[in-house]
């Protein structure tokens, strides 16, 4: 009897075991919840970078340093976008909120624009330094240098490319929950690459170039 009195029990409250008495978490939150997941193995990875770029700073095996390499206007040029595209990132997302088309279009255009700014500086730099003959393969300074400003590099296209895509589903689908969700993803993902590009910024060109 106690056996059946404990079943039926369980059965008053209605709640399988496995789940809380308020139901499964909205899919938002579970969706937040991974992608910070992702940001955080992401900000493993470039810590890892990081490290390595400290420790082959100086290994310059004879050959240029950041000092006789880096271009700090170029590098302020690119700063100033990168950081600029945050804000307009932020409105972009007020935009959304609001569900107001023209003005999330204009955001994303602003943000994407100063993005592109970004990247074809960066691009400009990496082309000067090959043509100085300052490749990655000229020594362990430069490999982790190259590695580490690219892969931001990369992030930063991804983002681009990731922006266009939801702006073009804005366009055929509307402002819809999963629309949504990937924009506030999206918003995360790019405050993320402001806030590794400081950190770029200053290990690298402020400390790097002394």
């Amino acid at each position: 009897m106690s056996a059946v009195a404990h079943a039926h029990g369980h059965g008053d409250h209605g709640v399988p075991p496995s789940t809380s008495a308020d139901g499964p978490a909205p899919k938002r939150i579970i969706v937040a919840y991974g992608f910070w997941i992702f940001l955080l193995s992401d900000i493993i990875m470039f810590s890892a970078l990081f490290a390595t770029y400290a420790v082959l700073a100086t290994a310059t095996n004879g050959g240029p340093t950041g000092r006789q390499l880096f271009d700090y206007r170029n590098v302020a040029i690119e700063t100033g976008a990168l950081l600029a595209s945050s804000f307009t990132c932020g409105m972009m997302a007020l935009a959304v909120e609001a569900e107001s088309r023209l003005w999330t279009y204009l955001g994303a255009a602003v943000t994407f624009a100063l993005g592109a700014i970004f990247l074809a500086l960066e691009l400009h730099e990496f082309a000067s330094m090959i043509a100085e003959g300052a490749t990655p393969q000229r020594s362990a300074f430069l490999s982790a240098f190259f590695t580490l400003v690219g892969c931001h590099g990369l992030h930063v296209s991804i983002g681009l490319l990731w922006l266009v895509v939801m702006m073009v589903q804005i366009w055929a689908k509307g402002f819809r929950a999963t629309i949504l969700r990937r924009l506030a993803c999206f918003s995360l993902f790019w405050h993320a690459l402001d806030i590794i590009w400081v950190a770029v910024f200053t290990i690298v060109y402020l400390m790097g170039g002394r």
